[in-house]
């Protein structure tokens, strides 16, 4: 038991120092780290990230106290989930990871109808970063990202999309779905003390 616990925590050590950087937000250093694993196609995925997540940058993000990391779990019963990862990790290739995820959320409704993911993420992007995000969508490198983060959510265990993991002086605190704002304000400032 002792053994795969220590296993289990040196391949999470192992999987926080390859951490792509172009898909976080605020100081590394900070002494909160908050994963979320979130699916483009998910509904509720969609309503964190309008409501709660401003709400996170804002109180615990932008003031140091809280790394934001965003991980992909494109869920298989959303067929056009994993083109919009692609093209979201695609994105953070030239910077521009936030600026596709909040078009692709906020709109959802649309391309999740109709298939058109790439139409609703050029809206943001120059003509030259879209052919760029065109063929870096492709590449295996972004795909294998997107594979190596699902492959971590099933191995913590997540079973739902969105998923929130704080993590705290070597602990992990998942909070499937979304949680109640005041209480996870109220969590993240007893871990902070």
């Amino acid at each position: 038991m002792k053994l795969s616990a220590a296993l289990l925590l040196l391949s999470a050590w192992a999987f926080a120092g390859s951490v792509d950087k172009s898909k976080t937000s605020g100081n590394p250093s900070a002494p909160i780290t908050i994963e979320l694993f979130s699916d483009f196609q998910c509904p509720s995925c969609r309503q964190l990230h309008m409501t709660m997540l401003p709400a996170i940058l804002k109180d615990y993000v932008i003031p140091g106290k809280a790394y934001l990391v965003y991980k992909e779990f494109p869920l298989p019963q959303h067929n056009h989930a994993k083109e919009a990862a692609a093209y979201a990790v695609a994105a953070s290739r030239v910077g521009k990871y936030e600026r596709v995820a909040d078009a692709l959320f906020q709109n959802q409704p649309s391309w999740a109808n109709d298939g058109k993911v790439f139409e609703t993420v050029a809206t943001v992007l120059s003509p030259a970063e879209q052919k760029k995000v065109q063929t870096l969508a492709k590449d295996p490198a972004v795909l294998s990202e997107i594979e190596q983060e699902v492959n971590e959510g099933i191995a913590g265990k997540i079973n739902q999309t969105p998923t929130l993991i704080v993590v705290s002086k070597g602990k992990r605190f998942p909070f499937g779905g979304i949680p109640n704002y005041d209480l996870f304000r109220r969590f993240l400032d007893d871990l902070g003390k």
